[in-house]
């Protein structure tokens, strides 16, 4: 198993926002995380990244305990995240957003050799485009460019389809299914419940920081805990 999460705790004050969770993640599928705002969703995720520090409990990342590793270090060993808003350098252009997602796979001195070439060939092709100057759905999809610059084994996707427009969200339904059947785990929040049902083989399901349900898409449809607490009637258009 590529990630392993072990009773992973977090608290901010009196507030715990993920409570004793257990997950797992192999390489080439998706595991979505499901539930409402609140739920603990994004504070896991930046838990597995790094940019959290979990109070309790255990991340595994290829048999070795990163609990404790800042970000990049995380980084280097092969996870890479996008955020729930693009968090892009919209000053600079396509090309140099991408060349940034390289950084920890580069010697800062061979980056220096490369920049001038690579702006050339940019240049050609047309990625010199200021990243601020691009659609929602473009920006969107450089972040994921991004993350994939760092090659990694894990990608974390934190609510890619906000915002996106109908035909947008399927080019993201075919991009992850194809990032999957290229070995890549990885582990999707998303609030569009069709986008997940239709790219996930599990899914788990938080509440208040706990873990409510874990299964296919079709055993979390149909547990009365999951529907309660989130899918509701919307699970029927499914």
């Amino acid at each position: 198993m590529l990630l392993e999460i072990r009773r992973l705790t977090k608290r901010f004050g009196g507030v715990q926002a993920v409570a004793d969770v257990d997950l797992a993640a192999e390489s080439g599928s998706v595991l979505s995380l499901i539930g409402p705002n609140g739920a603990g969703k994004t504070t896991l995720i930046n838990c597995i990244s790094g940019q959290f520090l979990a109070d309790s409990g255990v991340v595994g990342f290829r048999g070795e305990d990163i609990t404790r590793l800042p970000p990049h270090e995380r980084s280097k060993r092969g996870i890479a995240r996008t955020f729930q808003g693009a968090r892009l350098f919209k000053g600079l252009s396509v090309f140099d957003n991408i060349l940034i997602g390289r950084h920890t796979r580069m010697r800062s001195d061979v980056v220096a050799q490369l920049i001038p070439f690579g702006r050339q060939a940019a240049r050609s092709a047309g990625d010199l485009a200021k990243a601020g100057e691009l659609s929602y759905g473009e920006q969107r999809r450089l972040e994921i460019a991004r993350a994939l610059a760092s090659e990694p084994s894990l990608l974390l996707l934190d609510e890619p389809a906000a915002g996106l427009n109908l035909a947008e969200s399927a080019r993201l339904r075919e991009l992850v299914r194809a990032l999957a059947g290229a070995g890549l785990a990885i582990v999707l929040i998303e609030h569009d419940v069709r986008l997940v049902m239709g790219v996930s083989e599990r899914v788990v399901v938080l509440n208040f920081g706990r873990k409510i349900g874990e299964g296919t898409p079709r055993e979390v449809q149909a547990d009365p805990a999951v529907r309660e607490a989130y899918l509701g009637v919307a699970d029927e258009a499914v």
